[in-house]
């Protein structure tokens, strides 16, 4: 037993794993050997790379349990700036000198169990050396647990605290352990980074890991040698790999490595030695961040007077910039921010008083102020505006800059508090909206760096919303909110309810802009308390007493909250029931916008949405765009993890045909970020009622008096209330809303006052033109930083790893501008004097801009700086000096301008790519290489080249004289010229115009690698230019300028005489043509140019006698090559291209071949019918017609793909031809020869119209140049234009010649043609309207003939891109061979909302049915082109007008249906005698009343009373007649009546009856013959109107609205409501509405009730008792049987809730013999 114990024991002993955790045993010295390096770049080799290496030796002496000294000797620092690993490290001396004096001092550090603790430096030590420290000792942090071999746990070290594991193998034999341990540096729960310019770009927390752009990890593997004294670190090392991929490739990434290497040299023995300095705790082994951010990504700069350097700097900007010098001037720009980021406010002061009062340097200094963005300039600032020392257009453009770059801490947000108060800021009201927005946008980013928000810092909002809620002010209620928003703080909540009335009832009396602006404020907050705004928002939606533009809002911003799938679901069921299409519409359409998205951060939101649409009826999607609509177009790629949307979100108002409130957005997506680029909404109020006359006073009318009595009668009745006209625009960048504003009434009525009737509106105009002709010199320039993104995180080494983005912009313009009007104007001119002006103007205008691009990654600090850096710019400047006379009265400008005489960049573009080093020390000596090596490449990659060929230089020092020459000397060239594997690739593309003196060049020049890889990273390594120059052209005679003279009217003819006149040379001779018309045929060669059309047009004639059989070419079946081949084969139908007249032959064989090879396969099958198809009246809420008729025919229609159906145009006389598209194209081709082929020259019978003429005019030789003449014939049954362009030398016969007919009512064509007499080159087209099918339908159609090779290769360029698009439109495809050289667009309006549509090209067919159209076309088959229209008709000139009709109310009744002007039909049959209230104006104008009544004589037969204005208007029948009263007097019917008030009425005969159009008072036109009565009103009536005819709002499913707005349960108590009562006795009609009691025992909640009905039902007056009744259905309001309610003297139960629906029996018909009345 005893023995057992100890073999026990001794197992238990032996299985015991040693104490690894490295110890240092007091009165012993470690000395270690420490070598770090970090190199960045491209993992490929033979690519530069640029890196440091620091070494030196490390001796950790034990002073007490856990402290120990850390003395660092012999550090030395290196550089590496080359090609790796190539050329080695080259020792910094002077940076050195620098490191090794902070590193003379000891450092101290606890050290514990393996765990560094506290670190301890000199007081005097920089921050830089302290995380060196940090650096060396994060390689002996290290974890063990005594238990596990492999383990994973937190472990904090200098980059935070991240997710690590440990691998241990243990060598017991040697007593040696191997510790490995890897680190995940993107799995970090306390990670230590600093971010700078990203608080608007939100990250997506949910998305995967391995989708970032930016990747990392570090790994350390230990050598550990114990014995029983403890373990001891022999050797460390470590490796840390950060991937960073600006376009998430893969294969294409830049890399930072660095490496870590600690051996153990020597164990001596330690002396007794004492720190003489005081060490101060600079905290744990985690990276501390300081001067980092202080250092822009700019060259270093020796900081030694920042007063000198600063004033220094400044006078360098703006001398580089005067002197052209834009990219040195940005520079200085960018190191003059950093100056003043480091400077105090005396300092700033005292430069302020150098320069403020030196024009162009205060634009400079105070754009640098803004960007520098720290406490001291955004102080100096508020100082400056405060003591009024800028100007109000100074302060508008600083203070948006300076609330952007100011870094959010707590001594800028006070500054910024004090902003809100300051006197001068509240009195310029775009001061005031600017800071107070700018304040919510740094209160934002402030509490983003933490984790709670004060309430201090919010409450100056809050008291500005309590304010302006206390005082009724709606502005700064909008103001607060918006403000509100910015700030995107939970703590707002409450205050934002207050203006909601779901959760304040007083909220209900503000304006619903102030509601809207409420829910917008949720926006941001959502990002932070997203279950609270979804509640919120999702309480609002379901409010149906809201308005529904603050409805849709409240959907925006659910959505935007993500919603879960049972929120998603629940609002798909509401829209069921939803009474209101607008909100219906609108959430439908967003929800289906979400359905289709790809970004992963809405992954499950789409799905929801997918989901939930399924649950609706597809009606929601026919709905037009009269409804609220969100428009969404956007994509995302998954491999490069990049997409942006944009929305545009349509909300529609009841009472406006436009939308009312417009938000448009662009969002964009990178690597699992999500940034708000920029968001404009623009909110319109009435804005309709500005479009029609304004200054009509509608209440001093008698009819005004006399509607609002009327209408009081009905029931519940309250006219809408007033609503000022109002526009209001906000704008947000980045999410932040920086400005808005809101212009009303009193704004408006101003602006409008000014332009059209203001008394003193001359004085205004002669004083803007005095200022004009005083001259206008000027001088402005705007530098400013439009972008700082940095992103810093630390490595091993100690030292900061920085991506950083900086961008600067440069925007100027220098303009003297002299100004003459003669003759003077007097002081009370009139408008006409103004066309009786000669105005002389001289001008010399110069703008420019540039902007710049700054990225780097690497190693930034205040000492030095190592990495790669890419600099991008973009420059455009450029040149107009000219002279211009404008005579008005005779119609003609003459602009006259100086040739090229130098070459000038107009614009530019240009990157470049470096590895650089640069250190403090040496500032001026600044290492940089470039990415790719410039050796000669090797022999096996160059190309075979002749003896002849040379080598080239380098395109950086050279301006490859051969490629320039080549494209200088030719009109239009293109030069190449590559290196070896893509390196070096430069092309010039040239055009030259010898008539102008000059040549325009596109010179492109690039060296990048994607010959390593074929990514966009390695394309853009390396360097491009693109620019484009204006150079001169060496001519014979010199230019001395260049004129453009335009001359319209009568006199354009002899301009174009004039100038052939004064440049010809010849002697004067009595000429052979006796008139104008012959002179200019002679000059622009018409004869020449109309001899050939002659001759093409009897050849073509020729032809078609002889071709008698249609061209099958098109039924020819696809071939088995794949679509890759129809780009040459469609580039080919435009090289080949023959003369109309040459080619005709080859044409003709095709054609006999193709018919043999296809007369064994002709078609059988055949529609015999294509009219027989009718369609049914019905329409549903989309405003679509369902057409039904023979099924055959439909169902053989629907098999038939829609391409195939002949397009049979209006004006085709051939009822016998199929409607199967079964013959060729040729026929159709033979139609566009004839529409074009009008050989009639305009100038024969009519003058020219309009003539130019650009010319250069030479020294010694005839004027250069070209001449433009326009003629145009328009007649009632047909228009014409021609358009000719030619030289104004005789020598040359180049000519251009447009044709544009319109040949008749159904048909345009047109031509162009160029080249030698109009005959080079040619193309055709038509634009025709038909039937396709039964169908109407519209055909546009292409022909050419042959075309230049830049158009043949353009469209070439097109046609490979037109598969893919459709196929991403959904439209569907097939390969066929057509016409090669025409193109066919045909669509045909199946529906009123739908269309067919088929593009033939000529080697594809795209084709689609049933596309929704975005207006509403009121048109079915064979209505619209059944037959050829009358002479004076013209479908072209009528597509707008059907549009336009489209948009007015229409409403109609016939016998007793009644169709409203929603499209809503119902029966209804009238009591008779009774007036209905048919229509009328319901605003507070009441500008009209129609009342219907039926007569007693007859029901078949209507009668009307209109009144307007002053006139009560009565029509009616009589003896069957139709017969008119006007103020109770008869009226004669025959001849038209008009009113000769303010307004304008008009009464006249038309066809059977009477029409009535009153515009101004919004009737339109109304039509009445007795059966039938027909209203139109216009459009900005939308919204305002009650009646029969229903509120004309679109809102079909309320459209039964009582006069008190209670929506009737059935077209029968909807058509009584609108009964005017009469007096019982006097009055006809023996019927009133009031209210009824269910009769019979109810049992209401299990209780005996009584219940009363809540609107009034139609019953016979007293003392009549009822002969006719129909059933009405009424909801009733129930109490208890004991309940004191009584219906005496209520007219109805306002505001009862509704319990039952019962039948009851409505009174239509009564007799009255036992009433009893007064005498």
């Amino acid at each position: 037993m005893k023995g057992l114990i100890l073999a026990l024991v001794l197992t238990f002993v032996g299985g015991q794993k040693q104490d690894l955790e490295p110890i240092f045993h007091a009165g012993k010295t470690y000395v270690y050997g420490y070598e770090s390096f970090i190199l960045h770049g491209l993992p490929k080799r033979g690519l530069a790379k640029a890196g440091v290496r620091l070494t030196c030796k490390l001796e950790i002496s034990r002073v007490s349990h856990s402290e120990h000294l850390l003395q660092i000797q012999s550090p030395k620092l290196e550089e590496c700036n080359g090609f790796w690993p190539t050329d080695p490290f080259a020792p910094s001396l002077k940076l050195t000198e620098t490191i090794a004096a902070c590193f003379s001092q000891p450092f101290k550090f606890e050290y514990t169990g393996g765990r560094v603790g506290s670190i301890f430096a000199p007081e005097d030590c920089p921050i830089l050396c302290t995380n060196l420290v940090r650096g060396m000792l994060n390689v002996m942090q290290i974890t063990i647990k005594k238990s596990q071999n492999v383990y994973e746990l937190q472990e904090d070290g200098i980059e935070g605290i991240c997710q690590t594991r440990y691998v241990i193998q243990d060598d017991s034999k040697n007593n040696r352990a191997t510790i490995s341990k890897s680190k995940d540096l993107m799995d970090c729960q306390e990670k230590a980074v600093k971010n700078m310019g990203m608080a608007h770009i939100r990250p997506c927390p949910t998305c995967p890991l391995k989708a970032r752009n930016i990747k990392g990890t570090v790994m350390f593997t230990y050598k550990m040698k114990y014995d029983d004294s403890g373990a001891l670190m022999m050797s460390a090392t470590s490796k840390q790999v950060y991937q960073i991929s600006p376009f998430n490739e893969a294969n294409a990434a830049a890399t930072m490595e660095a490496r870590q290497e600690l051996s153990l040299i020597d164990i001596k023995r330690s002396l007794n030695s004492t720190i003489k300095t005081q060490l101060q705790n600079q905290g744990s082994l985690r990276y501390r961040f300081s001067g980092e951010l202080l250092q822009m990504p700019i060259p270093l700069v020796r900081i030694t007077n920042p007063d000198l350097q600063l004033a220094e700097t400044l006078r360098q900007s703006v001398q580089n910039n005067k002197a052209g010098a834009t990219k040195e001037a940005s520079a200085k720009f960018l190191q003059m921010v950093q100056l003043l980021r480091i400077v105090n406010f005396d300092q700033i002061e005292f430069l302020w008083v150098q320069f403020a009062h030196n024009h162009p340097y205060r634009p400079w200094l105070l754009s640098a102020i803004c960007a520098a963005g720290a406490t001291d300039t955004f102080r100096f600032l508020k100082q400056k505006i405060h003591a009024e020392k800028l100007n109000s257009w100074e302060a508008t453009v600083t203070l948006p800059l300076a609330f952007h770059f100011v870094t959010p801490n707590k001594q800028t947000l006070e500054v910024a508090s004090a902003f809100l108060t300051c006197p001068q800021i509240q009195k310029v009201p775009i001061h005031r909206i600017v800071v107070y927005l700018g304040y919510g946008s740094m209160v934002n980013k402030y509490c983003a760096q933490i984790s709670h928000c004060p309430n201090e810092l919010l409450q100056p909002l809050h008291d500005l919303a309590t304010e302006a809620t206390s005082k009724g002010d709606a502005k700064d209620m909008s103001l607060a909110l918006k403000a509100i928003g910015n700030a995107g703080e939970p703590g707002s909540i409450k205050r934002i309810l207050k203006f909601l009335p779901n959760f304040s009832p007083a909220a209900a009396s503000l304006p619903n802009r102030i509601h809207v602006d409420a829910v917008l404020a949720l926006r941001k907050i959502a990002r932070k308390y997203p279950a609270k705004v979804r509640e919120i928002s999702l309480q609002v939606f379901m409010d149906n007493t809201l308005a529904p533009n603050v409805r849709m809002v409240a959907c925006v911003v659910l959505f935007e909250a993500k919603p879960a799938l049972p929120t998603v679901t629940a609002l798909a069921i509401s829209l069921l029931t939803e009474p209101s299409l607008q909100v219906a519409s609108f959430t439908y359409s967003h929800m289906k916008a979400l359905a289709a998205g790809r970004i992963p951060q809405l992954y499950s939101l789409s799905a929801a949405c997918n989901i939930a649409i399924k649950l609706l009826s597809p009606r929601l999607d026919r709905l037009s765009y009269r409804y609220s609509k969100v428009i969404h177009v956007g994509d995302y790629s998954s491999e490069y993890q990049a997409g942006a949307i944009w929305r545009v979100y349509l909300m529609n108002s009841p009472s406006s045909m436009i939308p009312s409130d417009i938000i448009t957005k662009v969002r964009g997506y990178y690597s699992n970020t999500a940034t708000d680029i920029i968001e404009v909404a623009l909110r319109s109020q009435s804005l309709t009622d500005l479009i029609r006359k304004q200054n009509i006073s509608f209440a001093e009318h008698d009819a005004y008096k006399t509607v609002k009595e009327l209408s009081q009668t009905l029931l519940g009745w309250k006219e809408l209330p007033p609503e000022d006209p109002l526009v209001s625009a906000y704008v947000k960048v980045l999410g932040q809303e920086i400005a808005f504003a809101d212009i009303d009434t009193d704004i408006l009525q101003q602006t409008m006052r000014n332009l059209t009737g203001s008394s003193n509106w001359q004085v205004v105009v002669r004083k803007v033109v005095e200022e004009v002709q005083q001259g206008i010199s000027t001088q402005w320039t705007l530098p400013a930083m439009v972008a700082e993104l940095r992103h810093v995180v630390p490595t091993v080494v100690g030292v900061p790893l920085e991506l950083s983005l900086c961008g600067t912009t440069l925007a100027g313009a220098v303009a003297d501008v002299d100004v003459h009007v003669s003759p003077p104007l007097p002081d009370n001119f009139r408008p006409s004097q103004l066309l009786e002006t000669n105005v002389d103007i001289h001008a010399d205008i110069k703008p420019k801009a540039y902007f710049h691009v700054i990225a780097m990654m690497g190693i930034n600090t205040q000492y030095f700086q190592s990495g790669l850096e890419f600099h991008a710019e973009f420059s455009a400047n450029t040149t107009m000096k000219f002279d211009a006379r404008i005579n008005i009265k005779e119609k003609n400008l003459k602009i006259e301008a100086l040739p090229c005489h130098g070459e000038v960049e107009l614009a530019a573009v240009r990157s470049e790519v470096y590895a650089i080093s640069r250190n403090m020390e040496e500032a001026d000596s600044e290492k940089k290489s470039h990415l790719l090596p410039r050796e000669v490449p090797s022999t096996f990659d160059q190309p075979f080249q002749s003896s002849e060929s040379s080598s080239r230089p380098d395109w950086k020092q050279s301006s490859i004289p051969s490629v320039r020459s080549k494209g200088y000397q030719q009109g239009s060239e293109e030069g190449h010229q590559y290196n070896v594997g893509g390196r070096l690739n430069v092309r010039n593309f040239c055009r030259k115009f010898e008539s102008l003196g000059c040549s325009a060049c596109l010179s492109l020049k690039s060296q990048n690698s994607p010959f390593l890889r074929n990514t966009y990273l390695h394309k853009l390594i390396g360097e491009f230019e693109g620019k484009i120059v204006l150079k001169p052209v060496q001519t014979d005679a010199d230019i001395d300028k260049i004129e453009l003279e335009i001359q319209a009217g009568s006199k354009a003819a002899s301009k174009i005489i004039d100038v052939a006149s004064s440049g010809s040379k010849e002697e004067e001779e009595p000429s052979p043509y006796e008139d104008i018309q012959a002179k200019l045929k002679k000059i622009l060669g018409i004869d020449n140019v109309f001899e050939v059309a002659n001759e093409t047009r009897h050849r073509r004639r020729r032809v078609h006698r002889t071709q008698k059989s249609p061209d099958t070419d098109r039924w020819i079946e696809p071939s088995a090559s794949l679509f890759s081949s129809s780009y040459s084969s469609f580039t080919a139908s435009f090289a080949d291209g023959e003369e109309p007249g040459n080619g005709h032959k080859k044409h003709q064989k095709k054609l006999s071949r193709k018919k043999r090879g296809s007369s064994s396969k002709s078609r059988s099958s055949s529609v015999s019918s294509a009219s027989s198809k009718v369609c049914s009246s019905s329409e549903d809420h989309s405003g679509d017609r369902h057409c039904s008729g023979d099924s055959e025919y439909s169902n053989e229609q629907a098999n038939i793909p829609v391409y195939q159906f002949w397009f049979k145009p209006a004006d085709d006389q051939d009822p016998g031809r199929d409607v199967l598209n079964s013959s060729s194209a040729s026929t159709s081709g033979e139609g566009i020869s004839r529409a074009i082929s009008q050989p009639k020259f305009l100038g024969d019978s009519r003058p020219p119209v309009l003539a130019a003429i650009l010319r250069a005019i030479h020294r010694n030789k005839q004027p250069t140049g070209l001449q433009f003449v326009l003629y145009t014939d328009t007649q009632p049954t047909r228009s014409r234009m021609q358009v000719f362009v030619s030289s104004i030398t005789g020598s040359s016969r180049w000519k251009l010649c447009a044709d544009v007919s319109l040949t008749n009512s159904h048909k345009v064509a047109g031509t162009l043609k160029w080249g030698k007499d109009c005959k080079d080159y040619h193309i055709a087209t038509q634009i025709a309207t038909g039937h396709l099918a039964a169908y109407p339908a519209l055909q546009m159609k292409l022909k050419w003939a042959k075309v230049p090779s830049t158009i043949r290769t353009t469209a070439g360029w097109f046609y490979s891109f037109v598969p893919g698009a459709a196929y991403v439109l959904g439209y569907s495809q097939k390969q066929q061979r057509g016409h090669s050289h025409q193109a066919t667009l045909v669509m045909a309006l199946t529906s009123p909302r739908t269309c067919d549509v088929f593009l033939k090209l000529p080697q594809l067919i795209i084709y689609d049915r049933a596309i929704r159209l975005p207006l509403l076309f009121p048109s079915s088959p064979g209505t619209l082109i059944s037959t050829l229209p009358s002479a004076d008709q013209n479908v072209f000139s009528q597509a707008t007008l059907l549009i336009t009709e489209n948009f007015k109310g229409h409403c109609s009744v016939f016998q007793n249906t009644i169709t409203t002007f929603n499209g809503v039909e119902f029966n209804y049959s009238m009591p008779v005698n009774c007036y209905h209230v048919l229509v009328q104006d319901c605003s507070s104008e009441l500008k009209f009343l129609v009342m219907m009544k039926t007569p007693e004589e007859s029901a078949d037969l209507i009668a009307i009373n209109i009144r307007l204005a002053s006139h009560e208007v009565d029509m009616y029948v009589s003896n069957g007649l139709i017969q008119l009263k006007i103020n109770g007097v008869q009226a004669p019917t025959d001849g038209p009546y008009t009113s000769h008030s303010d307004a304008s009425m008009l009464i006249s005969r038309e066809k059977e009856g009477l029409s009535l159009k009153a515009p101004d008072y919004g009737i339109d036109k109304l039509y009445y013959d007795g059966h039938r009565l027909k209203i139109q009103v216009a459009f900005w009536m939308a919204g305002k109107t009650c009646g029969l005819c229903g509120k004309y709002d679109a809102e079909k499913e309320r459209e039964y609205q009582m006069p008190s707005e209670y929506l009737a349960k059935d077209a029968v108590s909807f058509g009584q409501s609108w009964i005017i009562p009469e007096d019982p006795c006097a009055g006809a009609c023996k019927l009133q509405r009031r209210l009824v009691k269910i009769e019979k025992p109810v049992a209401f909640e299990k209780k005996a009730a009584k219940c009363f009905s809540v609107e009034p039902v139609l019953r016979c007056v007293e003392g009549c008792t009822a002969t006719r009744t129909v059933p009405v259905s009424v909801g009733f309001h129930c109490v208890p049987a004991d309940s004191a309610l009584d219906l005496e003297g209520q007219a109805r139960l306002d505001k009862k809730s509704e319990d039952v629906v019962s039948t009851v029996s409505a009174h239509t018909a009564c007799s009255c013999q036992h009433q009893s009345c007064p005498a």
